[in-house]
């Protein structure tokens, strides 16, 4: 699902959700200044693989790629993570890398 699909999907489920999303996370914490959106994209890649949350780690590699991260910072994330979270975590990430990748054309 692409994120505006994923947008418009908890809007109608949790409208509240959404709105929290929207202002708090997206709004105030992914601004603020003590840490660059690109830091920010490559702990929340990190942790996302960790925790195999493949739904939110598609769009976040994404967003990690707009925030300036490089193709080989993400992988070599995936590499580190396969060390610290397990090696079926880092294999599934690396499968949706690829896809964002192509989908990209990077």
């Amino acid at each position: 699902m692409t994120q505006p699909a994923a947008r418009t999907v908890m809007q109608e489920v949790s409208p509240k959700l959404a709105e929290l999303s929207a202002d708090v996370l997206f709004g105030d914490v992914w601004e603020r200044p003590e840490l660059s959106k690109r830091d920010r994209s490559l702990i929340t890649v990190a942790t996302l693989t960790a925790l195999y949350r493949t739904d939110q780690l598609r769009g976040h590699i994404g967003r990690a790629l707009d925030n300036g991260v490089t193709r080989d910072e993400i992988s070599e994330v995936i590499t580190h993570m396969a060390f610290y979270a397990g090696w079926p975590v880092a294999a599934n990430a690396v499968r949706i890398a690829k896809e964002v990748f192509e989908e990209r054309g990077v």
